[in-house]
């Protein structure tokens, strides 16, 4: 396959259609496989004659079409993970653990686009950090949000993921092995990624390759989705809700690190009972609120009480946007400043900070009449900042870190 970032999405589209033609030919042999073995057993219960009831109007009557979809399983065959994606992830989940888990006294940094739209532009991105981890590896465990689902607050584009040619024609196949090959590629590079999960399924096409997921502020009271993190290989954090509840995002917490069992599937798209260990890296997210920010040193202290109160890790990360910038992308580098304070100054709750960042600064409006418009490098959701303003952020950061180590007298 081309390997250049411009076919991504041809190469995608091509494994997508092999792989449904595949699946449609395997559904048609479970259909008969089942259509012989049934009757047998409805024999057995006694059912067999049970008269047909017209279920009109009861089944399905806002459905308006069901289409295949490729399976986990079938896209992991012909997808595979490379040797130097393996090992940046195993790397980075351990680092990243560490630094929650106090064992490294560097800070995480999730920095990328609020959401992923175009794979070039995500690539040139992913080089660019790519040089940054390596200029602040010391300090810095820096990973690229790589975000292709959004949770819309009404109706909008869902994601790359599942629209990925931008147009409203949701090839929903293409945006799960476009995804794949996506975070594929990053982690090639060296560059651990950052996802936020909403469902049950989409985590499986990138099985392997995410190192953090952040559960939204939209999800965070869904105990399903807390119980759906629980077995989470990967490290996963809780945003407090958009009222601003920390509160729910401790109950989250508490609630992911519980072994469970629940309803899922599994590679193979089919119905299983889980049964999961809990996630002990599960963590608290500050993203403020519609009220206003709740990053300050006071409100960083009431989050330690309430953990400490509930006998967790008194462990915090910040995402400089959304609630804390009051949705000004400009004001993320204040943000940071006030948090590279608190960390100079000695503060240790806090492990890791999260900046909406992009080639280009600010954002636009996407026409799915028109997607080949959009200017390249410019975020289609939330407003991000520049590389430049980014280097800074990283800087002031990693300034930051090595002032609380020399605090603590660690070399």
């Amino acid at each position: 396959m081309d390997g250049t970032p411009d076919a991504l999405l041809a190469e995608a589209t091509t494994v997508a259609d092999l792989l449904l033609d595949v699946q449609t030919r395997v559904n048609a042999q479970i259909d008969a496989a089942l259509s012989e073995l049934l009757p047998e057993v409805a024999q057995r219960l006694g059912v067999a004659d049970a008269p047909p009831v017209d279920l009109g109007g009861l089944v399905n009557a806002r459905i308006t079409g069901l289409s295949v979809v490729v399976t986990p399983a079938a896209v992991a065959s012909v997808v595979p993970l490379s040797g130097e994606s393996v090992a940046t992830t195993r790397v980075a989940r351990g680092a990243v653990t560490d630094v929650l888990g106090g064992a490294d006294d560097r800070v995480v940094v999730i920095a990328g686009p609020c959401s992923i739209h175009d794979p070039a532009a995500a690539l040139e991105y992913a080089a660019f950090l790519a040089r940054m981890r390596e200029r602040h590896g010391d300090d810095l465990e820096i990973l690229m949000r790589t975000y292709t689902e959004k949770p819309r607050t009404e109706v909008d584009w869902k994601g790359f993921a599942y629209d990925p040619f931008l147009d409203g024609s949701s090839r929903i196949s293409v945006g799960l092995v476009a995804t794949r090959m996506l975070m594929g590629r990053i982690t090639e590079l060296g560059v651990p990624v950052a996802a936020e999960p909403l469902n049950a399924l989409t985590p499986q096409y990138v099985n392997g390759l995410v190192t953090y997921n952040g559960v939204g502020a939209r999800n965070v009271t869904d105990q399903t989705a807390r119980e759906r993190v629980s077995g989470f290989s990967s490290v996963v954090g809780f945003k407090n809700s958009p009222e601003g509840s920390i509160d729910a995002a401790i109950q989250a917490v508490v609630a992911a690190r519980a072994p469970h069992e629940f309803l899922g599937v599994d590679a193979h798209g089919v119905s299983a009972q889980l049964s999961t260990t809990g996630n002990d890296t599960g963590h608290v997210i500050l993203r403020g609120d519609r009220a206003g920010p709740n990053y300050s040193a006071a409100h960083i202290a009431e989050t330690r009480r309430k953990l400490a109160a509930r006998g967790l890790p008194e462990v915090v990360v910040v995402d400089a946007s959304h609630g804390n910038s009051q949705k000004d992308h400009r004001r993320q580098i204040e943000v940071v400043r006030d948090l590279a304070g608190q960390i100079a100054g000695g503060e240790r709750a806090i492990r890791g900070v999260m900046v909406e960042s992009n080639l280009v600064a600010g954002r636009q409006d996407l026409d799915r009449r028109h997607p080949e418009r959009l200017t390249y490098g410019c975020s289609v959701t939330d407003a991000c900042v520049d590389l430049d303003t980014t280097e800074v952020i990283l800087a002031e950061l990693a300034a930051a870190t090595r002032a609380r180590r020399v605090g603590s007298g660690r070399p």
